[in-house]
C-alpha cells in the first residue's frame, strides 16, 4: 500500500489531476467570492474580492500540488535565495529597459485586424477590452496614500506572486520538462501567460514579458527573481496610474517609457537581449 501511495504521489497522471481539480475547485470558489463582493458595486469590496481570488486561482492550486506531491515543495516550487545578487539587479532593470519595445509591440498589436469572417469575433473582443480597461481604471483611481498601498497589494503584489508560481513555478518548469528545450518551454509558457488573461489586443507584449520573466526564473532558479520582476511591472502601473490622477504627472501608465523613435526602440531591444544574456553568464559563472 505505501509503494501504491508512494508511485501515485510520483505520477504525471495524478499530478496533473490533483492540479486541475485543484484549480477547478478553487476557481469556482473565487467566482462565487467574486460574485457576492460585487453585488454591492462597493469598489473596495471589489478589489477585495478579486485579490482573494487571485490567491484561491493562482497561489493556492500550485501550493496544493507540491504540497502533495513533493517532498521539498517551497524549494520545488522556486522558493530559493538568489545565488547571484547581480541576476536580480538585472531583472529589475530590464523591467524599464523593455519598455519601448514592449510599447511598441502593443501599438502593433493593437493595430492588428482579424479577417472578415471573423468581424464578429473580432467585435466581442473588443468590448471585452473595453469592459477590462474600465474596471482596471476605476479600479487604479484612488485620492489617498492609503488607497494606493491598498491598490499595491490588491493589483500588484498579490497578482505578481500567484501569477509567477502558477506560469513560472508550474507551467513553465513541467513544459521544460516535457518538451526538452528550456526555450521553447519558456515561449510556450508565456503563450498560455498571455492568452489566459483573454486580452487579444495585449495578447504579444504580455507574452514579451512572460519570456523575460520566464527566462530571468530559469537562468537564477529563484521564483523570488521574477516576483519582483513582476511586481515593479504591476507596481509601476498602480504608481504611475495615482499620480496622474493626483495631478501630479501628466503621464499615464500606457504612455510611460513609449516613443516612435525607431533608435530608442532598436535600442532597447538589444540592450534586453543583452541583459538576458548576461543574467545567463552571471547565472552559469556562479554555478
Amino acid at each position: 500500500m505505501d509503494e501504491f501511495k508512494k508511485n501515485l504521489k510520483y505520477s504525471t497522471g495524478f499530478r496533473v489531476f490533483l492540479y486541475l481539480i485543484s484549480l477547478f475547485l478553487c476557481s469556482l470558489l473565487a467566482e462565487l467570492l467574486v460574485l457576492l463582493l460585487a453585488a454591492g458595486n462597493n469598489m473596495n469590496l471589489l478589489k477585495i474580492g478579486q485579490g482573494i481570488g487571485s490567491i484561491l486561482m493562482f497561489i493556492a492550486p500550485p501550493l496544493i500540488l507540491y504540497g502533495v506531491t513533493r517532498d521539498q515543495p517551497m524549494q520545488a516550487l522556486g522558493f530559493r535565495r538568489v545565488g547571484n545578487a547581480w541576476v536580480l539587479l538585472i531583472g529589475v532593470a530590464l523591467m524599464f529597459v523593455t519598455l519601448p519595445v514592449t510599447n511598441q509591440l502593443t501599438t502593433w498589436n493593437e493595430a492588428m485586424k482579424l479577417p472578415a469572417a471573423f468581424e464578429s469575433l473580432e467585435a466581442l473582443m473588443q468590448q471585452m477590452e473595453e469592459m477590462a480597461g474600465d474596471l482596471t481604471e476605476r479600479m487604479l483611481q484612488v485620492d489617498t496614500l492609503g488607497g494606493l498601498l491598498f491598490n499595491l497589494v490588491v493589483i500588484a503584489l498579490i497578482p505578481a506572486i500567484g501569477e509567477e508560481l502558477t506560469f513560472r513555478s508550474v507551467i513553465q518548469q513541467w513544459l521544460v520538462k516535457v518538451v526538452k528545450n528550456p526555450h521553447v518551454g519558456i515561449v510556450l509558457a508565456s503563450a498560455v501567460f498571455s492568452f489566459i488573461h483573454f486580452q487579444f489586443y495585449g495578447f504579444f507584449p504580455r507574452m514579451f514579458l512572460g519570456m523575460i520573466l520566464g527566462y530571468l526564473f530559469y537562468y537564477s532558479g529563484s521564483v523570488w527573481v521574477s516576483i519582483l520582476m513582476h511586481f515593479i511591472n504591476n507596481g509601476s502601473a498602480v504608481l504611475i496610474a495615482y499620480l496622474e490622477h493626483k495631478g501630479i504627472i501628466e503621464t499615464s501608465a500606457e504612455e510611460f517609457g513609449a516613443t516612435d523613435n525607431v533608435y530608442l526602440i532598436l535600442a532597447s531591444l538589444l540592450l534586453t537581449i543583452g541583459m538576458v544574456w548576461l543574467a545567463w553568464y552571471l547565472s552559469k559563472k556562479k554555478s
